[in-house]
């Protein structure tokens, strides 16, 4: 069996520090789209998140390893595609049927669960509906916005 039920959440892009502003006013400005204010901040990392339809763009500005790597191959700031998952236990148990290695970030409702496919691309898995991003916050989710856990410490 595999994972069923995911959605397309966000792609998470590295961007080159000292260029956030451009960055921003290039997407805004040439491709249209709208930042998203309900943005989290994390210390140390500069980000800003785009509206993509009910998808986003997160970019963000790191320069090596983050602050929250584990090691460096276990960075959640490393460019990756997230899918939201209707049970994230659910999905963990089936990537530890399939032997499937994964690490987590975060806890509570703002749990993530990241892999790698075999070319090395990372995935980031969390659950459906607690993201705090404002396309959720005005689709209607109960889960979105504020007394969300931390979701990074360093």
């Amino acid at each position: 069996m595999a994972l069923t039920g995911l959605e397309l959440h966000h792609v998470a892009l590295r961007i080159r520090p000292g260029t956030e502003h451009a960055t921003e006013v290039f997407f805004g400005e040439v491709l249209g789209l709208h930042p998203d204010p309900g943005a989290r901040e994390i210390p140390g990392i500069p980000l800003f998140w785009m509206d993509v339809g009910n998808t986003q763009l997160h970019l963000f500005s790191v320069e090596g390893t983050s602050q929250y790597a584990r090691t460096p191959d276990r960075d959640p700031f490393t460019q990756h595609i997230a899918f939201g998952v209707p049970d994230i236990a659910a999905a963990r148990a089936e990537l530890d049927r399939l032997g499937t290695t994964y690490w987590k970030a975060g806890r509570g409702a703002d749990l993530q669960v990241f892999t790698y496919d075999p070319s090395g691309a990372m995935i980031e898995l969390h659950q459906i509906g607690t993201c705090r991003c404002q396309a959720v916050a005005r689709a209607g989710s109960t889960a979105a916005g504020e007394g969300a856990s931390p979701l990074y410490t360093a």
